[in-house]
């Protein structure tokens, strides 16, 4: 089960979501370093349906692991833009006004 973060500043939507298997590891892969760490990634637990309603809200995305291949299928986020980190997909998105 994801975990699901929203932080709202002003006008601004901060939507994290990350796969709970992945909090507090680290990869690496040449000078790529993706460090889920648990002060900024750690969330409560949610469904990748309530997810993908909170990333389509939101104005800002952070996402870490399968949430990112659904965002993908429902064409949130542009495949081309994806990181991977030791097979570890991560991708942020921006809305801008």
């Amino acid at each position: 089960m994801p975990r699901l973060r929203v932080l709202q500043v002003g006008e601004e939507v901060l939507v994290i979501v990350c796969d709970a298997e992945l909090l507090g590891r680290e990869f690496r892969e040449g000078k790529l370093v993706l460090k889920v760490d648990e002060k900024f990634y750690q969330g409560r637990e949610a469904s990748l349906e309530e997810c993908m309603r909170m990333i389509r809200e939101a104005t800002i995305a952070n996402l870490v692991g399968s949430v990112v291949e659904r965002a993908i299928s429902e064409g949130l986020i542009d495949p081309k833009k994806v990181v991977r980190v030791q097979g570890v997909p991560h991708a942020m998105m921006v809305k801008m006004k």
